[in-house]
């Protein structure tokens, strides 16, 4: 790089990780939430956004709808609980959440986390259980494929 800095990315939000369905009617929008994060999806790839924000489980539709170069960041992310591997980990106040293996796998570009690591006895080891997970999650993928 010539020492010029890359502009800051715009990323649209859809809907918010907290909301499910009866949230979205509580707060005044109709519909469940994969057409409203579809719909929000859409108007912020025509309006120029970069990318959007969305929980795990509309990844691989929105990719399919707006192709590779709209950058995905998922929130909501809850590593898998090692004491009851084939769940998600604690929900919290997280309606819509996915576990790191499952999200990059689903062609998320980047994750926020942020309890599971700042409420953990030892963040440094929890930091380090995603990335194994996420590591594990991509073996897997380039097995499939």
């Amino acid at each position: 790089m010539d020492g010029a800095k890359r502009p800051p990315m715009l990323l649209g939000v859809t809907v918010l990780t907290s909301l499910d369905d009866t949230e979205l009617v509580r707060v005044g929008l109709t519909g469940p939430v994969s057409a409203r994060v579809a719909a929000l999806a859409a108007m912020a790839q025509t309006a120029g956004m970069h990318g959007v924000v969305s929980a795990g489980e509309h990844v691989q539709a929105l990719r399919k709808a707006l192709g590779s170069e709209m950058k995905i960041l998922v929130p909501g992310i809850r590593p898998v609980d090692p004491n009851k591997p084939k769940k998600r980990g604690r929900q919290d106040d997280q309606m819509q959440v996915a576990t790191p293996s499952n999200a990059t796998r689903w062609g998320a570009d980047y994750l926020v986390v942020g309890r599971p690591i700042t409420a953990a006895p030892d963040p440094v080891e929890a930091m380090d259980a995603i990335v194994r997970e996420i590591a594990l999650g991509e073996r897997y993928r380039t097995a499939q494929a």
